[in-house]
């Protein structure tokens, strides 16, 4: 099991306030999805990186450039 997680995106959604519910709401997914995103547990598609990155106001590669490398 790969516990690695996204930890740009952790920081973001907690600096924002935001639960993995509030996360999952703003993206029409389920909590679960959200948080095994996070998790690095469910592969990232280019979409949901350019819905999360819309949600903070950021562009994709600023939360996840380190992340593929």
């Amino acid at each position: 099991m790969n516990e690695r997680k996204l930890i740009k995106l952790e920081k973001e959604r907690k600096k924002n306030n935001y639960t993995y519910d509030k996360m999952a709401e703003l993206l029409s997914i389920s909590k679960s999805y959200y948080w095994q995103l996070e998790n690095n547990n469910r592969r990232l598609s280019y979409e949901m990186a350019c819905k999360i990155a819309q949600i903070f106001n950021k562009k994709p590669d600023e939360l996840f450039y380190d992340y593929q490398k």
